[in-house]
């Protein structure tokens, strides 16, 4: 029985307004495209909604995210927490911070997320890379 805890920021610059940053993780079917890369996707964007994630790890097992939003302010922050189950283990709990700041005609957006990783089941090194993989996708999406 291990617990690890880990806080990391990413940082990325898209060439859009922060309404436009902002929308693509409130509307559904935007953020299936950049966020999720398989299985089912539910997101209730709203304080004390919920998105919820049903899909795979790379070795075949079921994988159960559950986000639940506890603070919007459109066009500048989202605060949610997180849960990631595997094969119906809890794997990590985290709490992550996202800031839309105006940057000329873009917008910077910095990633803040705090995880608590139990039993080794997911490594703080996957989970930051994971994070900046759909941020990249995220500035695709905005192209």
């Amino acid at each position: 029985m291990t617990v690890k805890h880990t806080t990391f920021s990413l940082e990325r610059t898209y060439p859009v307004p922060p309404a436009r940053v902002f929308a693509a993780w409130a509307d559904p079917v935007a953020k299936n495209r950049w966020f999720v890369s398989e299985g089912a996707h539910e997101l209730d964007f709203r304080v004390g909604g919920q998105e919820t994630i049903d899909g795979r790890a790379p070795d075949g097992g079921a994988l159960n995210l559950v986000s639940t939003y506890h603070d919007i302010v459109p066009e500048q922050r989202i605060v949610y927490s997180s849960t990631l189950a595997g094969a119906g283990a809890l794997a990590t709990v985290s709490i992550t911070t996202v800031e839309l700041l105006p940057e000329g005609d873009g917008t910077r957006l910095v990633l803040t997320e705090q995880d608590t990783f139990l039993d080794d089941a997911e490594k703080p090194e996957w989970r930051e890379q994971g994070t900046g993989d759909w941020l990249d996708k995220l500035g695709e999406e905005l192209k």
